[in-house]
């Protein structure tokens, strides 16, 4: 099974938004461009809002017929361990690898070494990769402190591929390392060492997912140097084709951006640059569809409105506890909160103004989006009386999900 050279991560918490979702992609066929779409959810996504991978295939796969889709379609198993995997089995064939876990975790020393000593040809050497200005040297020194860092959660990765590999078979399923949930950004030299080791392992990595420098918070904008991100990105793409031609990895190897969506400033620069390099490119996004069903419900007037007001005060009530999972990946000032009352007063077009995100409108509040996109827990603790209004007010909520994946998205990106 291979991966296309474009495909975006499709996140639909609540399983309604198939359709809308691949009506986007549809539309950037009829463009020229095929990107084909991954419905990606986490076991954690799962366990709050009661669903299981199961439930995401039946979504999808109505949604498949329902437009007679042939292009290339997967189901997502995001994040998994060991601990979670199984659960996912039948339902994905595309996992993502998550090692952060044992990101900092040495191997044992006589694995280090092992690693060191297959690689020596890397260290203490100029090394020239096409793409780079500079040729790169990686002193014994700084090797030995990239395989303690990275080489057992690549190990771990390892054990967790060929436990899918033994129930799924070869060929049927698509493998992606996550190396995001880390606490520091890899170099391009982490990189190339943490390929390789990858290789070693016999990981037939279709896309790696790397932290970047830069603050990626869920649901708004890059906070970072947008030249040192440009400068990383180009030198990543550059050391995955060396990597590519001297560890054996698959030739589609591509990067992954993960928390990829609503990053306006940095589209452009990822655009040009799998452009001018001819690179493919995973974009995985999640919580931005959901936003936009709290969008379409605001847009709806009476009901929706109400329900969307609601789910905001409870999330402020609840601030804490809904933040505490995502503070690695949110910043929130509270003094730039509305408060309940005054929402309670808002029209459907303020509410909607002030969560869309358009940086041109001065209502747009990046402090309340980040706030409403962390309290998905609230919806689905609502039950039926969410869902049912995902029902009802289904053709305002399709609109905002489509064109915001359409022209937000996918446009910037990759046409």
């Amino acid at each position: 099974m291979e991966l296309a050279k474009y495909s975006m991560g499709v996140g639909d918490r609540f399983g309604h938004q198939a359709r809308a979702q691949l009506s986007a992609i549809i539309s950037a066929r009829a463009q020229g461009v095929a990107v084909a779409p991954v419905w990606n959810k986490s076991y954690r996504e799962h366990s709050i809002i009661g669903t299981r991978p199961d439930d995401v295939r039946t979504e999808v796969e109505s949604a498949i017929k329902a437009f007679s889709f042939t292009g290339e379609y997967h189901i997502d198993a995001d994040h998994i361990s060991l601990k979670n995997v199984d659960l996912f089995m039948q339902a994905c064939d595309f996992f993502t690898l998550d090692v952060a876990d044992f990101s900092g975790k040495p191997a044992s020393a006589a694995s280090i070494k092992s690693f060191l000593r297959k690689h020596s040809a890397f260290i203490g050497k100029k090394i020239e990769i096409p793409g780079l200005k500079k040729p790169i040297t990686v002193s014994e020194k700084e090797a030995q402190a990239i395989a303690g860092k990275y080489l057992l959660a690549v190990q771990e990765a390892g054990k967790l591929y060929r436990h899918i590999l033994a129930g799924k078979g070869e060929g049927n399923f698509i493998a992606e390392v996550s190396m995001d949930e880390t606490d520091l950004p890899q170099t391009p030299v982490d990189m190339l060492f943490i390929l390789a080791a990858i290789a070693d392992e016999g990981i037939p990595a279709q896309t790696i997912a790397p932290k970047f420098t830069g603050r990626f918070n869920k649901g708004v904008d890059y906070v970072g140097n947008l030249k040192q991100f440009a400068a990383e990105f180009q030198a990543d793409l550059a050391v995955i084709r060396f990597a590519v031609e001297n560890f054996g990895l698959p030739k589609n190897l591509k990067l992954s951006v993960h928390s990829g969506s609503d990053k306006f400033s940095l589209y452009p620069i990822i655009n040009r640059a799998i452009h001018e390099q001819d690179a493919g490119l995973h974009l995985k996004t999640a919580g931005t569809t959901w936003l936009e069903e709290i969008i379409g419900l605001a847009a709806a007037g009476g009901e929706g409105l109400k329900l969307a007001k609601d789910i905001y005060r409870q999330a402020l009530v609840r601030f804490d506890e809904l933040c505490k999972p995502y503070a690695t990946v949110i910043d929130i000032d509270t003094k730039k909160l509305p408060t309940p009352a005054a929402v309670a007063k808002w029209s459907s077009e303020k509410f909607c103004a002030t969560l869309r995100h358009d940086q041109d409108n001065p209502e747009y509040n990046l402090h309340f989006r980040q706030m409403l996109h962390v309290a998905f827990r609230i919806a689905a603790e609502m039950g039926e009386r969410y869902t049912q209004a995902l029902e009802e007010f289904e053709p305002v909520i399709r609109q905002n999900v489509s064109e915001n994946i359409f022209d937000r998205h996918l446009k910037r990106v990759f046409l």
